[in-house]
This record gives C-alpha cells, sequence and structure tokens, in this order.
C-alpha cells in the first residue's frame, strides 16, 4: 500500500491542517496540486511542519481514523486540526486532504466526496446555543464533527436576549466577548415599581404604580462583566463566526435537516463498515426535498429543543407540570413618560406584573406581561397592548409598532433521562424546560455545551478516558433539577398573586422585636438575594474526579487556606498586575478556554526563592507525562504564577522558576506573561486585594487546579505537590509520545 498526499498549495502560511497517517508499509509520496492563485516555484514544495498547537495538535497515532481498505476499495480519511493560538485555520482555498489508496490510485475531489462515508467523531442535532458552544470546543480540539439543523437558515430572530454575567464570561475566555459586549444593551441599574395603597402618593390615585428602589441590577463585585441584553439570533451568529473561523472557513452544518431516528448501535451492522468503535451511534435524517441521508457518529448531542426528536426517539420523556398563569412577551417600539423605560424594571400593579428589559439600541424595549388565569378574551396583541397601559397607570406608555410577539403558559420539566448509552446527551431545552423571566434558558442551555464540549475534546483526543463524559451528566443535571427548583420559586415570585402589591405595612415578629415592612419590600428583597443565581454565579458541581471534594460525597468545598474559593464553583475574578510589564488585568483572563487546564500558584514572598524553585521543579516533572513531544511546555497544562506583593524597585531581578516561564512557539522563545503581582494600579483604583479577595490566609501559599471550564477542581497547599500529580493522575492519561 503506498499513501499519496496532495497538498493544495498557494499561500504562504503557518495555518495547515495537522495530516498524519501511520500504516504499517511505510511508502509515501508527497506531491502539489497548484492551486489557481499558487506562485511560481511552490508547486510540488512540501509544506513547512505545522508548529505544535496547544488544543489539536495530537500524536499521529490519534490522528489516524480506524481506516482499512474493504472489498478491494479504498478508504478516504480527512484529517485536519486547529492552528495554535488565535491564528485563523488555513483559507478555504485550501484543499488539504489525506488519500489512503491501494497501488498509487489517485482519486479525483468528486470521488471522494462519493466515497466518504457520513461519518463523524460527534454529530450535534441542533445549532442553538449548546450546539453551537460545543462545537466551538470540538472545532478547537479538531474533532471530526457535523451539525444538523431542521431550519432553512440560521436563526433570525430569537425569543431569548438575555445574557447573564457568567455567559459573558464564557465568551470572554473564548475570545468573542468583544461583539457582544459592543453591540448590546449593558444591564446596569433595576428598579421595582408597585401600587400605591394611599390617596395623594403619586398623582392623588390609590392603585397607580410608583417607584419603590432603584440599584445595581448585579452585586457589586460579583463579577467584572456586565450583565447584558442581546438578540439570541446575532448571540448564535458570534458563536458561528468563531466555529467557522476555527474549522478554516469549512462548512460544519447542514441546514433543512430533520432528524427521524436516533439508535445507539451497539453490535456490528450486517454489510456496513464503519471506522467507528461500539457502540456508536446511528442517525436518520432527511432533507427539504424529503431525501434520506444517515450519519454515523461515536457521539451525537441532542441541542434540538423543547420538542427534541432525538429525546423522543429514545424513548425519554419530560417530566413535570405547567402552571395556570399565562404571560405575554412582546418586543416593542414605545412614546412613554416612564422615567426608567430605559432600566431593567419590576412593575406589579393592581392589574398584574410587568418586568421590563430594555433591548439593544436606544428605543427598543421588552415586556414580558401577566396574564389572568383563565382568560376570556382572545390572547392577542390588542389584548397585550390593553394590559400594558393598566399596569403603567398613571404613565402613558404608547406602543408605535411592535416587532414581535408571543404568549405561552408557564411550565417546569425535566427529562427523565440526560444520556443513552454514554453515546447520546441531552443539552439544554431537550432535557429541561421553565419560564423565560429569570433569562436563564438560554444561558443555561449554552453552558450545557460548554461543559459537554471541552470533556468530548479530551476524550476524543486520547487525554481523558471515556468515564470524564459521566461527570456530564453528574454536573448537568443537577444544575438543571436546581433550575427548576429555583424558576418554580421565582415564578410565583414575580407573579401579582404571590402577595399583596400595595404598600400595607405587615408587621414580623423576630424575638422580642417587631419590624415593619411591606409586600413590596420584601419583594425586593427575595429578588435581590435571588442575584447571584440569575448571574449564573452559583453554579456548584458535586465531587466528581475533576471536582475534588475532602469529604467525600460533599457538594463544593471551602478549604482553611482560600476561604473565597470554592471547589466546584467557577474561579473567581480578581484584579491583578503582569509583573513583565504591569499591565492591570483580571487573573481569569490569563486562563483562556483554549482547551488546556490551568494551574495557579499563589505565592506569599516567604518562599520566592529556593522553595518556590524546589516546588516548580516538581511540578514541572509531573506536567511532562501530559505535554505531547514536541509541543510547547505549556501546551496541556497552563501553569501561572501569582505573587502576593510587588518586589522592590530597587531590587534585584527575581529569579523566576522555569515553570512559569515556558519556552513557546516555533522559535521557543522564553514567556513573559505567566507571573502577576497583587499590587496597587497607579492608574485605577480596585486593585491590590486578589489574596484577601480569595481568602489566602496571611501565612498560606497555594496551588489551585482549574479545569478547561474555569470550574475549580482542586485547592492545596503549596509544599502539597502530591496531591497535584494525584488528581491529574485520577482523571487524565498520559500524553502518546
Amino acid at each position: 500500500m503506498s499513501v499519496y498526499i496532495f497538498i493544495a498549495t498557494g499561500q504562504r502560511t503557518n495555518c495547515w491542517h495537522i495530516i498524519a497517517a501511520c500504516l504499517a508499509t511505510p511508502q509515501h509520496r508527497i506531491g502539489g496540486i497548484p492551486s489557481p492563485d499558487a506562485p511560481v516555484g511552490e508547486v510540488g514544495m512540501m509544506p513547512p511542519a505545522p508548529t505544535p498547537g496547544r488544543l489539536g495538535n495530537r500524536p499521529a497515532k490519534q490522528l489516524q481514523r480506524e481506516s482499512a481498505t474493504r472489498q478491494g476499495k479504498p478508504a478516504v480519511a480527512y484529517f485536519h486540526s486547529i492552528n495554535k493560538g488565535s491564528q485563523s485555520m488555513a483559507s478555504s482555498n485550501l484543499c488539504e486532504l489525506i488519500r489512503i489508496a491501494n497501488n498509487a490510485s489517485y482519486f479525483t475531489d468528486e470521488h471522494c466526496d462519493n466515497m466518504t462515508a457520513e461519518e463523524f467523531d460527534v454529530l450535534i442535532c441542533g445549532s442553538g446555543s449548546a450546539g453551537l458552544c460545543a462545537a466551538i470546543w470540538l472545532a478547537r480540539y479538531g474533532i471530526r464533527f457535523k451539525m444538523l439543523e431542521a431550519r432553512d437558515g440560521p436563526l433570525r430572530i430569537g425569543q431569548a436576549d438575555g445574557v447573564q454575567c457568567r455567559t459573558v464570561e464564557i465568551f470572554e475566555s473564548l475570545g468573542i466577548a468583544d461583539a457582544l459586549l459592543k453591540e448590546s444593551y449593558h444591564v446596569m441599574e433595576i428598579a421595582f415599581w408597585s401600587a400605591c395603597s394611599k390617596e395623594g402618593e403619586v398623582g392623588g390615585e390609590q392603585g397607580v404604580i410608583q417607584r419603590d428602589y432603584v440599584g445595581p441590577d448585579t452585586e457589586p463585585g460579583l463579577s467584572h462583566q456586565p450583565h447584558v441584553i442581546l438578540n439570541q439570533a446575532r448571540v448564535n451568529e458570534i458563536m458561528m463566526d468563531e466555529v467557522v473561523r476555527l474549522s478554516g472557513n469549512q462548512n460544519n452544518v447542514e441546514y433543512g435537516r430533520r432528524v427521524r431516528d436516533v439508535t445507539v448501535v451497539k453490535e456490528a451492522e450486517e454489510d456496513v463498515q464503519v471506522s467507528l468503535k461500539l457502540p456508536y451511534v446511528k442517525v436518520a435524517a432527511e432533507d427539504r426535498h424529503g431525501k434520506s441521508h444517515v450519519y454515523r457518529a461515536q457521539y451525537v448531542l441532542a441541542c434540538d429543543g423543547a420538542h427534541s426528536t432525538v429525546r423522543k426517539s429514545l424513548g425519554f420523556h419530560m417530566q413535570g407540570d405547567s402552571s395556570d398563569t399565562n404571560w405575554g412577551v412582546m418586543d416593542v417600539f414605545v412614546n412613554t413618560d416612564f422615567p426608567d423605560i430605559r432600566k431593567k424594571a419590576i412593575i406589579k400593579s393592581q392589574h398584574g406584573s410587568i418586568i421590563l428589559i430594555p433591548r439593544e439600541g436606544d428605543q427598543l424595549v421588552r415586556f414580558y406581561v401577566e396574564l389572568p388565569p383563565s382568560a376570556t378574551q382572545p390572547l392577542d396583541l390588542e389584548h397585550l397592548t390593553q394590559r400594558v397601559s393598566q399596569v403603567f397607570q398613571p404613565y402613558q406608555m404608547q406602543i408605535v409598532d411592535t416587532a414581535w410577539w408571543s404568549t405561552y403558559s408557564i411550565g417546569q420539566r425535566l427529562a427523565d433521562h440526560f444520556h443513552d448509552s454514554m453515546r447520546v446527551f441531552l443539552t439544554g431545552d431537550a432535557c429541561h424546560t421553565h419560564s423565560p423571566k429569570a433569562g436563564q434558558g438560554m444561558n443555561v442551555s449554552l453552558q450545557d455545551g460548554y461543559n459537554i464540549g471541552w470533556k468530548l475534546g479530551q476524550v476524543l483526543t486520547g487525554r481523558a478516558p471515556e468515564s470524564l463524559l459521566e461527570t456530564y451528566i453528574l454536573e448537568r443535571k443537577d444544575t438543571a433539577t436546581k433550575l427548576i427548583e429555583f424558576d418554580r420559586g421565582f415564578a410565583k415570585l414575580v407573579s401579582s398573586s404571590s402577595s399583596s402589591t400595595s404598600h400595607e405595612d405587615q408587621v414580623a415578629t423576630n424575638g422580642d422585636q417587631k419590624t415593619t415592612t411591606t409586600p413590596a419590600e420584601r419583594f425586593r428583597e427575595q429578588f435581590l438575594a435571588a442575584g447571584r443565581y440569575t448571574a449564573g454565579l452559583a453554579t456548584r458541581y458535586p465531587a466528581s474526579c475533576i471536582t475534588r471534594s475532602r469529604a467525600p460525597g460533599s457538594v463544593g468545598f471551602v478549604c482553611d487556606e482560600a476561604k473565597g474559593i470554592t471547589i466546584g464553583m467557577r474561579f473567581p475574578c480578581a484584579a491583578v498586575l503582569r509583573l513583565s510589564d504591569g499591565k492591570p488585568m483580571q487573573l481569569s483572563q490569563a486562563l483562556p478556554s483554549d482547551g488546556r487546564w490551568h494551574v495557579v500558584v499563589f505565592s506569599r514572598r516567604d518562599i520566592w526563592s529556593h522553595g518556590l524553585h524546589v516546588i516548580a521543579a516538581k511540578l514541572a516533572t509531573a506536567f511532562q507525562g501530559y505535554e505531547p513531544a514536541g509541543s510547547d511546555e505549556d501546551s496541556f497544562i497552563n501553569t501561572v504564577l501569582v505573587l502576593s506583593k510587588m518586589p522592590a524597585a530597587h531590587s534585584a531581578p527575581l529569579n523566576l522558576p522555569a515553570l512559569f516561564c515556558p519556552l513557546q512557539g516555533k522559535l521557543k522563545l522564553k514567556s513573559h506573561t505567566k507571573v502577576f503581582v497583587d499590587a496597587e494600579n497607579r492608574h485605577a483604583a480596585g486593585w491590590g486585594h486578589a489574596f484577601d479577595l480569595y481568602g489566602i490566609a496571611a501565612t498560606s501559599s497555594i496551588i489551585v487546579i482549574v479545569r478547561p471550564d474555569l470550574y475549580v477542581a482542586e485547592v492545596c497547599d503549596l509544599n502539597d505537590s502530591a496531591r497535584v500529580v494525584d488528581f491529574f493522575g485520577g482523571c487524565l492519561l498520559p500524553a502518546t509520545k
């Protein structure tokens, strides 16, 4: 058998896909096919070897599909991987492929397309927020995947719009937050309004609304990112653009493909040869012309919404109930004298409740309008408009134009199963549905994809055992269950029937003391208390192989050495200065979601010298087994050092361990971007308190292991490097050299 690798040349770029073939008979020939714009002299030249990347740079044995010639016909394999860092992939005019052939046979692209089976590592059913976020991870890891979308094209008008702080943090870590922050409405304040109970309070009329409170929408210091509002269609477009960029402009989505049947194949199919290992998943779909298509994949993600065909095909069911509470939602342009029209506002009047959400731009607003439990009138646009006018009395609310509107009943439902044979995984609305008012739907769905995506990437690249995927069920089913419980209470809280909507005083007894509160005050307190949850920052994953807890079976763990860090929760933000250039940064910006694990060392001044070098040497030795041969020294585990004090200006330069100054890139240049200082910023307030924020004791130096999705996996004392070694040994596989 001979291997012919034909590479379309024509661009001098480092963005070559990784091409590898491991064959027993090592006769290889390399030839070049000139692209139309190929400069003279490049035809037949072998492209430069790809720079070892940090994500998908898998060893050849892992990239090689289990392809075998069958019945005298050659198997064709296409392999691609991402390039290092943020460099774009090879552009679309590069045709890079491996042709594995018998007797030096040559095949045209058309023939290859006909021979290539619809076979992938991962098949994503649906291109919503969960599927797209997972696809970003898969593209970064160089995984073969395809998205099947029933719609004829991308989402044009999305119903969701709230992007919580945690989701903005995720976008930042993925490197795609700029457009989101630039185009969105930033929710900085929230206002509470309720009905007057006495004459003369507002306009002399009892029952009209008055403002009770205006304050910050998010608890100060909770996150360095804001709560923003942007249409789901645009949010999806931002993610899709990143998928396309990482895939080298390759089309990874097929529109107009309706999934009809999903089956987990556990025994070899008769007269069917595949390179996938058992069990795998067989998916039958139909295109817009009624033509049938069959796909096979090692794993399938059900991201196809509340009416999921995948879920129904597997025989899974949604369990829960729906209330008799009806709501309308409308995106409108208004003329009004209501003073808080550009603030997020909760209005509870005698005519019902409204949640007001300003939209992107300066004019569009969204109203969530509470409707009667058993409305006798038709739930049409005219009825919604009348309700809005009633609730906002005495203010004028003239709806000039309506961009979109709908009605719905509140329901909370949870799937009875989240997976089938650890091969099909349900995500997003396919496994949990709830009301939209708390702004959780798109966010929680996206974070389902954020959770499963990196785990599939590490399993499929041979860096973690398949048991890692069990943590998706453990973590996200627990999250979904708590979401349903929260949403049930939140829906009751914002409805007008939850309590009296007036300002009538009520006396509460607390021991010997009596305090007077109003329903409006109690509502505000409960709403604000839920702020950490609605911001997406209350998620806490239970103990597992990737979330260590020193109390077996417990959820989360706060250690004495760092009381501000909780194992199982997202790594908190803190402002620091980069040592090399004094740049003010959030420490989380040094921990990108690029597929790597992160080890953050917090070092007190008394061990900067010899002690830190000894510990760093032990960690470096342990990490070597996880770094692929020829790759950067930090290609799989990113190490960061945070010092407690800025070195004196007159002192000698610090002699930092090589672990925190790794050699990177093709030229193997020393990195200067991994050491930070907890010091004051000359140009802005709020710096110099990172150690205090993390609750690190005055005499402690610690190590924090942070997962690729930036949740805290382990915290231990700096001298307990053996615990770090034990942790990675329990959840990862050594690199193939």
